[in-house]
């Protein structure tokens, strides 16, 4: 019987918020991923890097201060730091886990570019936070400079960049491949490497990219069977965080988008992973997609929790 292809998407949770967190956080989730492999699942993996990415960019932005000779770190540079940092770390995690357990099988973390659309609307109303607070005068040079900011009363300035749709996927032919092989593939890590496409060429663009939405791009392009979508909710709810909140154990596509118009998904939260799901099963109508927390994804892939999405 042919493995199911599988698409996993790692949150914050499974990664931490810092360095030293990321080290052990990346042991647990191993264990969770290596189940997987175990039960014959031909898995590709990507991942969240909110943290890792804003905590590269405060230290080359606090390098370029206390040393004017180095030159500011653009994002996709950022970007393309924290993906080989953390596919490192969830690599080796996950290699020593398989090991453990008699399976030797190759793991490989690729770096990985996504083209966006430079007159994407997110780039003339920017609102992903990144880096440090800083003070007026600083903020009057970003602004100097092109960059957006927004004030925090009693706080200062921060900069906000842009968070635009993906276009394609650079290296897909390369992941494809090495699933294809039977490799555990760690790649698009913290939505991908933005870049623009100009004249055969490509240009890194200043903005970061949504994690989900690459999830669902990537789970298509594969055509994988399922998309599991690890968080940090046992399932999807409505009303959440209400005292009517109520679990959603399963719906299919129309449900999904009308529970979207209706204002049930929190935007930056679930609702971009709803969208995701709904885009990967528009692709592949016979998937199905798989949201809950790593704690209990065993039990939501019998389906005893967790939320399932099907065309």
């Amino acid at each position: 019987m042919e493995r199911k292809r599988v698409v996993v998407s790692l949150g914050h949770d499974a990664l931490g918020y810092t360095t030293t967190e990321q080290w052990d956080a990346v042991k647990i989730t191993a264990r969770t991923l290596a189940d997987l492999v175990e039960a014959d699942y031909q898995l590709t993996i990507t991942h969240s890097n909110g943290p890792q990415v804003s905590m590269i960019h405060k230290a080359m932005t606090e390098l370029r201060r206390v040393s004017p000779g180095y030159t500011p770190a653009p994002m996709c540079v950022c970007s393309a730091m924290s993906q080989g940092y953390v596919g490192y770390d969830i690599q080796n995690a996950l290699r020593g886990e398989l090991l453990g357990r008699g399976i030797s099988k190759p793991v490989s973390t690729l770096l990985t570019q996504v083209t966006v659309d430079p007159y994407d609307e997110a780039f003339y109303e920017p609102d992903k936070v990144i880096g440090r607070y800083m003070s007026g005068e600083e903020a009057k040079a970003e602004i100097q400079k092109g960059n957006y900011v927004k004030e925090y009363p009693g706080k200062g300035f921060r900069r906000i960049i842009a968070a635009p749709k993906p276009i394609d996927i650079v290296e897909i032919e390369a992941i494809r491949v090495l699933a294809d092989a039977g490799q555990v593939v760690i790649a698009c890590g913290g939505g991908g490497i933005p870049v623009i496409e100009q004249s055969g060429s490509l240009k890194g663009a200043s903005a970061v990219i949504e994690k989900d939405a690459v999830a669902g791009k990537l789970a298509a392009d594969l055509e994988a069977d399922e998309l599991i979508i690890l968080t940090d909710v046992e399932c999807v709810c409505t009303d959440y965080g209400t005292p009517s909140q109520k679990p959603i154990r399963s719906m299919d596509v129309t449900q999904a988008k009308a529970y979207i118009q209706n204002g049930q998904f929190e935007p930056g939260a679930m609702l971009p992973k709803i969208e995701a799901a709904v885009a990967y099963l528009r692709k592949v109508p016979s998937g199905r997609v798989v949201i809950t927390s790593m704690n209990v994804m065993r039990e939501a892939l019998n389906g005893k929790t967790g939320t399932v999405i099907t065309a």
